[in-house]
């Protein structure tokens, strides 16, 4: 079943009432169209997942698999109802993002993975996407070509990056998605249009 817009075959999926902030349809439209067919046969992590709505649409996409991390209970509940909704499956796991990425050293990595921290700061008044951005872990679960998508502040400034290289950033409206890579895979571009 396809997903679009936050709806599959004209059901409304599930949104928790508090702690989270929807993406846009248009802002999905454009992470989906720019990752054209590298979605086909992904395996995708989709971090602060908040209703799931990235992962969910990637798997009605073609992903292969989705693991959904959301540290709220009522978030994580509206996945696994929006899951069934569509008959989709992925893993939900009700855990900390941080917590996750420590304890996945010897994981399966992902081609494309899916974060949408929170915009106010998090653990120890550290902003979320800086601590993010410069989790070590982080980049060892993407594929040596795999496609890092993070969805921010249009303000929110990051120190340098040093684990990331930006190859596509775009704002709309109150956000902005920036694309990355693993800094230490070359120039390789060719799964964005």
């Amino acid at each position: 079943m396809r997903v679009i817009a936050g709806s599959a075959g004209g059901v409304r999926l599930a949104v928790p009432k508090r702690g989270v902030r929807p993406t846009m349809d248009r802002v999905k439209a454009a992470i989906f169209s720019s990752l054209g067919e590298a979605i086909i046969g992904a395996r995708v992590l989709d971090l602060f997942a908040g209703s799931g709505a990235l992962g969910i649409e990637a798997l009605s996409r073609g992903a292969a698999s989705a693991i959904f991390v959301e540290d709220d209970r009522q978030s994580a509940e509206a996945i696994e109802k929006n899951l069934a909704k569509t008959n989709l499956q992925g893993r939900v796991r009700d855990q900390d993002v941080f917590d996750f990425l420590r304890q996945q050293s010897n994981a399966d990595k992902f081609q494309i993975i899916f974060a949408d921290p929170p915009y106010e700061k998090g653990q120890h008044d550290q902003n979320c996407t800086e601590k993010l951005l410069n989790n070590e872990s982080l980049p060892q679960l993407l594929e040596p070509t795999g496609i890092f998508v993070l969805e921010k502040r249009p303000g929110e400034t990051v120190s340098e990056l040093k684990l990331w290289r930006v190859i596509r950033q775009k704002g709309y409206g109150a956000t902005e998605i920036v694309f990355m890579r693993q800094s230490a895979f070359g120039n390789w571009q060719s799964a964005i249009q």
